[in-house]
């Protein structure tokens, strides 16, 4: 490892690689410190991501060996099993092969010119006069010491660094524990439909899910603010009225718990000679945990900003924090729109849900939404979806439900 780079990247997730694929690309010298021994090992999450937002970051088409499965259409369980789907024209999202897809980023970073360090943890930053200068690093039981121009902080929801940093810490109150597992042996299921189970019983606070594979696998999780995970995945599969036929005989091969922010970006993502992007920065949509491409949208700003600092020589707080106005221009309405549905969804008990998933399912509201394309930003796909009377019904109903569980 060079003991000095223009930056450095802490952490080789999608955020970290995407920063440093974009840095390299810019001619910037860039060295990405992973604390793992291998990119993309351990796997946290899922791999749902969007195609519309993979193609606005020129990262679609994927290489076939990284993507597992294609879905056009979605189907929403109510906690008593009443089902609301809707079936889209063509596929908008597609589950990836974590492993393979974090590879695939710090490949391309790297065949751009970013170098990587494995199996080196960043300890601390190294600040000077309240100026982040670089980094020391463990490696193989040694501490080094690597100066840089400017430190980008991915190493995600520990948040560990962000601290050091002076930054504010992530929403502890909007935190949800989260389990994602693969499975054999999963029987009738559509293999271009997503399934979303909801209900305090087994996912409280948040919802289930299952993701059809091709030779009866599937991905499946849930997340939830009380209880154990484990034991709610388990019940889920036993007991849940739909869930429980598609895998009462599944049988796990993997498994992941990971923590999941979803109280919305951090208030302040920067300070002198350092930013903080992806789930470090809580840059992760409220209403489903998904962060994968809104990291690596705020990874692409960074970029940006990193590069005219280094330019201008500039690294003072006042300047860096371009970067959070850019991000706040791109994804602030969204995040916002996110933020408060969640807290709305929060709110309803499951008698509500019931009633709302019956309600949807009965205005036929699933023709309305046949045509959404972008689920990523949800806030101005909620705008262009509001032109429809049925939309307009069923968000009457979700408010005054919303209005009678705060009485």
């Amino acid at each position: 490892m060079k003991e000095a780079s223009d930056a450095i990247v802490i952490g080789g997730g999608p955020s970290g690689s995407f920063t440093a694929l974009k840095l390299a690309l810019l001619g910037v010298d860039v060295t990405v410190c992973e604390e793992h021994k291998e990119i993309g090992i351990p796997s946290h999450c899922a791999g749902h991501l969007s195609i519309k937002g993979l193609s606005r970051l020129g990262m679609y088409p994927l290489p076939s060996a990284v993507i597992e499965n294609t879905f056009r259409g979605a189907s929403f369980y109510s906690p008593s099993g009443k089902r609301f789907t809707v079936c889209l024209d063509s596929p908008v999202t597609c589950a990836v092969d974590r492993t393979l897809f974090d590879k695939h980023l710090a490949e391309k970073a790297q065949d751009a010119g970013a170098g990587y360090c494995l199996d080196s943890r960043v300890e601390n930053l190294i600040i000077d006069k309240g100026v982040v200068r670089g980094v020391v690093v463990r490696r193989r039981d040694m501490l080094e010491k690597r100066n840089a121009k400017i430190v980008v902080d991915a190493e995600g929801i520990s948040s560990r660094i962000l601290r050091e940093a002076g930054l504010p810490r992530l929403n502890r109150n909007m935190l949800v524990n989260g389990i994602e597992a693969e499975v054999e042996n999963v029987k009738d299921t559509h293999l271009d439909t997503v399934e979303v189970f909801f209900g305090a019983d087994y996912a409280p606070g948040f919802y289930a899910w299952l993701m059809p594979k091709k030779d009866a696998k599937a991905k499946i999780g849930l997340a939830a603010k009380t209880g154990n995970p484990k034991e709610l995945l388990q019940k889920l599969m036993i007991k849940h009225p739909v869930a429980s036929k598609e895998l009462r005989d599944a049988k796990i091969t993997r498994v992941a718990v990971h923590p999941i922010t979803l109280g919305g970006p951090i208030r302040k993502s920067y300070s002198d000679g350092f930013l903080t992007v992806g789930d470090a920065a809580s840059q992760v949509k409220s209403t489903t945990g998904g962060g994968v491409v809104f990291g690596m949208t705020c990874g692409a700003i960074a970029a940006e900003v990193a590069d005219e600092a280094i330019r201008r020589n500039n690294f003072s707080s006042d300047f860096l924090s371009a970067y959070q106005q850019k991000c706040n221009e791109t994804l602030g309405f969204d995040v916002k729109m996110m933020v408060r549905m969640r807290r709305t969804l929060d709110a309803l008990s499951d008698v509500r849900l019931d009633d709302l998933i019956g309600l949807c399912s009965k205005l036929g509201l699933e023709k309305t939404l046949r045509n959404v394309e972008d689920i990523d930003f949800q806030g101005r796909t909620l705008l262009r979806v509001l032109r429809s009377p049925r939309v307009l019904t069923a968000l009457g109903y979700f408010f005054f439900a919303y209005l009678f569980a705060n009485l």
